[in-house]
């Protein structure tokens, strides 16, 4: 990149999270200075908070990455939490970072939002026509809501707020726990898991059917960059790489990958999620130069890799 950053004070709310610390080292690495809220210090519900932490901050732009999530489960189970908690952080410190002279705010949305059966691939124009997958719609809403607002402040009050929709992401860092975790991560673990106990079978929710695109993390963590760097419009942008897998496809190429050669249980019981998914990627590209480097395989290998070593890691024994 240029040397836009050299020097930049920028607030990264949820910096501290599996995209969050990826998009931090990447700032520090083109001479940023980034400020991370600690949610156990900071909750940012809260306005007051909000508030502190911006005029001691004093950051030229905000990239919010703060968020609740997790897989269909854990929206399933929390959907009032995930709908509050969401919209409560992000419409605050929207409009706290307007009141307080930030020259730009970029806020991370969210695949959730698209309608439950938008037309493939997704179209950032498609956005509105339809409501979102009932299991994480909550979720969705809360942060499309957001998009609103940033065009309502550009409109209104020329703040400079872009909106950017990443797709399902993977990689180094992320959450492997199984109540919480999205898929790849939930797989990953039970792959890895069942070849170390000696475990013939896994189990997997749904049928297998659905569809879904996978953005590796440091490609996303480049895109956001480049889009806090060089878009400055009100339409959101996808980000995404463009290519299309089958959950049971999924299941299938990370067994091959960590060696698990048992059986796949299906509980057709449970929830497929949203059909498919797939982002139009064109105007990332035309509007900021972003397409995504990282081919599936590559990065699964890698964070397949990541997480082996965490098991691997000695824990800590008291000495008598």
């Amino acid at each position: 990149m240029s040397g836009f950053w050299k020097g930049r004070k920028v607030l990264v709310p949820g910096g501290s999270g599996f995209l969050g610390a990826h998009v931090v080292e990447r700032l520090k690495a083109l001479g940023a200075s980034a400020s991370v809220p600690r949610s156990a210090d900071c909750d940012l519900r809260r306005l007051e908070n909000i508030e502190r932490t911006l005029k001691k901050a004093k950051p030229d732009l905000v990239i919010n990455l703060a968020a609740v999530c997790g897989g269909i489960g854990a929206n399933q189970a929390e959907p009032g939490r995930f709908f509050f908690d969401n919209i409560m952080m992000g419409t605050q410190l929207m409009d706290a970072s307007r009141r307080l002279g930030v020259e730009k705010f970029v806020q991370i949305g969210t695949v959730c939002s698209y309608p439950k059966f938008a037309p493939i691939p997704f179209k950032e124009e498609d956005l509105w026509n339809g409501y979102p997958e009932e299991t994480n719609a909550p979720y969705g809403i809360a942060k499309k809501a957001l998009l609103v607002q940033a065009q309502a402040y550009r409109k209104q009050y020329g703040f400079n707020a872009v909106y950017l929709i990443p797709i399902n992401l993977y990689g180094p860092r992320d959450h492997f726990d199984l109540k919480t975790s999205h898929v790849i991560p939930a797989l990953i673990r039970k792959c890895v898991d069942a070849v170390a106990q000696g475990r013939s079978s896994i189990d997997c929710w749904g049928t297998g059917r659905a569809t879904r695109e996978f953005l590796f993390v440091e490609d996303a963590a480049e895109g956001i960059l480049k889009a806090a760097e060089r878009y400055d419009k009100p339409e959101p942008i996808n980000l995404g790489s463009h290519s299309e897998i089958s959950i049971r496809e999924l299941v299938a190429l990370i067994a091959h990958l960590t060696g698990f050669r048992g059986v796949v249980r299906w509980d057709e019981s449970k929830p497929d999620g949203q059909p498919r998914r797939k982002l139009d990627v064109s105007r990332a590209r035309k509007e900021f130069g972003f397409t995504a480097k990282t081919p599936l395989e590559t990065g699964l290998k890698t964070t397949i890799a990541w997480y082996a070593r965490q098991t691997r890691k000695p824990t800590a024994t008291s000495k008598t």
